[in-house]
């Protein structure tokens, strides 16, 4: 496996961002290029993992082994350590434009699909996820990673209890504050059911029912939106577990909360998605 890291940073003062207390960066988890090239499937699809943390931190149970466990089906990883407080839109969703970018840049080098990068996200990764999914081709966004035509456009969008909406007492506050660096004027860019398009990626997406800290009414609009949009969709609603879920097995999980046995497949599921889309 090579592992290494990328300079995620962008132009924080052009994109009228706070600057970050640590440097934005993307780090690969490519499969040997020896192995694969001797394989019948030698282009491998590739997927950049954003864990979740609401803007305040990134959880360690949502990073590294989930980037593993997309390696261990046979996909190139990546896992993109974006920037959080205080820096706030439109700063972490250039960093994601620029990570596809860049994934998409070096494809021929390691056998990498150009045509199969997926973004997978949790929680306010998730949020990030689906903000390159329909803010891709948005000036703002191209201009501030440096990207042209759909290189920084994501293939497919895997969405894993992600915040979403707007809506008072149906989001999580403290992601819209941190995401708007407390400015009223960045608002509008939140609630991204409304931002949906026919260009924005096919979907995968799953939530529980019990989950109070983000309500399920985020995927449930965003898979509306998309179906409203004739963009293609698969999303899972589980009737059982907590928000934060992560695997919902030994893996990740630290807290009796975290083993959801019902949740357990998902995994699985979105490597099938996946597949289905080669």
């Amino acid at each position: 496996m090579i592992i290494k890291s990328f300079d995620m940073s962008v132009d924080y003062a052009e994109l009228s961002s706070n600057q970050p207390n640590e440097t934005a960066k993307l780090t690969s988890y490519i499969l040997e290029p020896e192995l694969v090239s001797k394989t019948l499937w030698n282009k491998r699809p590739a997927i950049i993992v954003c864990a979740g943390g609401g803007y305040r931190s990134r959880s360690s149970r949502e990073a590294e082994t989930i980037v593993l466990k997309y390696c261990a089906a046979g996909f190139h990883g990546f896992l993109l350590d974006y920037s959080i407080e205080p820096t706030g839109w439109p700063a972490p969703t250039c960093e994601l434009s620029k990570a596809v970018k860049t994934v998409r840049a070096i494809a021929d080098e390691y056998f990498i699909d150009p045509d199969k990068i997926f973004v997978c996200g949790f929680s306010a990764g998730g949020h990030l996820a689906a903000s390159l999914g329909v803010y891709w081709d948005l000036p703002m966004i191209q201009k501030g990673s440096e990207a042209t035509g759909e290189e920084n456009k994501p293939n497919g969008l895997i969405l894993c209890y992600p915040v979403i909406i707007e809506d008072d007492g149906k989001t999580h506050d403290g992601t819209k504050q941190r995401f708007t660096e407390g400015k009223p004027e960045k608002l509008e860019y939140f609630g991204l059911d409304k931002r949906v398009t026919s260009n924005t990626p096919k979907s995968f997406i799953w939530h529980t029912f019990e989950d109070s800290s983000v309500p399920v009414y985020s995927s449930m609009r965003f898979a509306s939106a998309l179906l409203e949009h004739g963009v293609e969709y698969e999303l899972h609603i589980y009737p059982k577990g907590k928000h934060g879920l992560s695997l919902g097995n030994k893996l990740t999980g630290c807290e009796e909360k975290h083993f959801v046995p019902g949740v357990t497949g998902w995994m699985e599921l979105s490597i099938n998605w996946i597949n289905s889309q080669l």
